[in-house]
């Protein structure tokens, strides 16, 4: 994916119905569109990333005093293994620099091995485990795996 036909946006209010379809075809377990509506109201770091203008993905970020939580990030399948992803999660990393983040923190599925395999191709090392963090499918629970990297 060429980073010359790509803009970040800061998301809002006419982006969500977009957020809100995407994000249900491709998680079992979405985030609802008060989840994502709460974000921006509580004016956490929601972002739109487009392509020659079309939206390709999304992220919700929190930063507080000297560290960054990667709270959603999701490219759309017709932008996915074109290298968004990677691009998206370069553009967070910056960005959470230039807010004064030292860390960066997220969760992950372990059964989620592409998700895995950028945030390590990205620098991240697994830092712990959460139990049961995340609904799954039979009304079983799956674990997070925590990750960190040193901006």
């Amino acid at each position: 994916m060429n980073a010359a036909d790509l803009e970040f946006l800061p998301m809002n209010e006419t982006d969500l119905a977009w957020v809100v379809e995407n994000e249900r075809e491709l998680h079992a377990f979405p985030w609802s569109p008060g989840n994502f509506a709460d974000c921006l109201k509580a004016g956490y770091s929601s972002w739109i990333m487009r392509r020659n203008g079309l939206p390709v993905g999304y992220a919700v970020m929190l930063t507080v005093v000297d560290e960054a939580h990667l709270l959603n990030i999701s490219i759309a399948r017709s932008a996915q293994r074109e290298g968004a992803g990677r691009q998206l999660m370069q553009f967070l990393l910056a960005l959470a620099h230039r807010l004064g983040a030292s860390q960066f923190f997220l969760e992950v599925r372990p059964s989620n091995a592409a998700a895995l395999a950028l945030y390590e191709r990205q620098g991240f090392s697994v830092i712990g485990r959460r139990k049961r963090y995340y609904p799954a499918p039979n009304g079983e629970r799956e674990d997070a795996i925590v990750m960190r990297l040193d901006l």
